[in-house]
């Protein structure tokens, strides 16, 4: 309730009476936590814009909220889940595997890069410049010590030599799709797309029976096919110099069979996924604000807006609703996550 200049209440006999207002009660509205968490609930999950944001609450509460009010609950929510996101960078550096993955944003007009790591249980994504410096400043990738799930973005990613790596499978095969529609009538790289698919599907299977790998039996056939894979399609398409600009097909080949341990580790390990499709999903929201609301209009409020949406992410992660998660936070009792090392 927002107080005015008085109160009111009823006497017995019906007849409303008011006092004046406390002198030491600030004349600006002053709601509770619920209102503030719904406030950044719609502004950083369901990605409405602030104005709309302000008339939602409105409508439907009879609040007079305004728009200035509205905005200032995200940075105050930023600020109240700055423990918890300390935890959250800390814990992810502590993992087996760490998704990382790289995409654009928009802040004010300009183009801006965003790092996303995260694991099953947390998300965490940050503003940095597109390079190796810029990743580093986040604290995540340098401290991280177990298998790192990327994609062949290698000027960035090659620079963790700590770590061990799993190549996104996902974006390879969408590569030799590519491939395969360019050049119908070679066969390898739709034999390499599927030597990966029963590969994934054999690494699902001895994962449901318990197992800790692949069984070599059932690998080894399959070992075969895809090195017999990359010699056909470096046969169709060799390297045409030493230094030279090679086409995207001698490219991806090359990489295929240069880099087919860290491609295949999901087949020795099977804790490593073979896709790192959970960095792309934590992605997403990123884009579907830009699409909704437009773009931040300051490098702050953008941050504020990522920092509040880890928070909720993970939160999400461990079975509470993103409005619960707020509620706590706005309560000043904010979400910790377990301390314990994550999956």
């Amino acid at each position: 309730m927002s107080p005015t200049s008085s109160t009111s209440t009823s006497d017995n006999s019906g007849a409303a009476t008011a006092a004046p207002v406390p002198a030491n009660v600030p004349d600006a509205p002053c709601y509770g936590p619920g209102l503030a968490a719904l406030a950044v609930y719609l502004l950083v999950y369901q990605h409405i814009p602030v104005e709309r944001s302000a008339e939602l609450i409105r409508d439907l509460t009879g609040a007079q909220v305004s728009t200035g009010w509205v905005a200032a609950q995200l940075p105050k929510a930023a600020g109240i889940a700055a423990g918890s996101l300390r935890l959250i960078k800390a814990l992810l550096t502590l993992g087996h595997v760490l998704h990382a993955d790289e995409t654009t944003t928009n802040i004010a007009g300009k183009r801006r890069y965003l790092h996303a790591a995260c694991t099953e249980s947390l998300t965490f994504p940050g503003l940095a410049p597109r390079s190796r410096a810029g990743a580093n400043g986040l604290g995540i990738l340098p401290r991280f010590r177990g298998v790192m799930v990327h994609d062949a973005y290698f000027q960035l990613y090659n620079g963790y030599p700590e770590a061990r790596h799993q190549l996104c499978v996902a974006h390879v095969v969408r590569e030799l799709t590519a491939q395969d529609e360019l050049c119908p009538h070679q066969r390898w790289a739709r034999r390499l797309r599927w030597v990966l698919s029963e590969l994934i599907k054999q690494a699902a299977a001895a994962r449901a029976a318990g197992l800790r790998h692949i069984p070599p039996k059932k690998i080894a056939g399959l070992s075969r096919s895809y090195d017999r894979g990359v010699a056909d399609g470096l046969a169709s398409h060799p390297r045409t110099s030493e230094t030279g600009k090679q086409s995207d097909a001698t490219n991806l080949l090359e990489r295929l069979r240069d880099h087919a341990d860290a491609y295949l580790r999901f087949t020795t390990d099977l804790h490593v996924p073979a896709t790192n499709n959970l960095a792309e999903r934590d992605q997403r929201s990123v884009k579907t604000q830009v699409k909704i609301s437009g773009c931040h209009q300051s490098e702050t409020g953008a941050r504020n807006w990522l920092d509040v949406r880890s928070y909720i992410s993970s939160a999400r992660k461990h079975g509470l609703t993103a409005f619960d998660a707020l509620h706590q936070a706005m309560q000043g009792t904010p979400w910790m996550p377990p301390i314990a090392p994550t999956a």
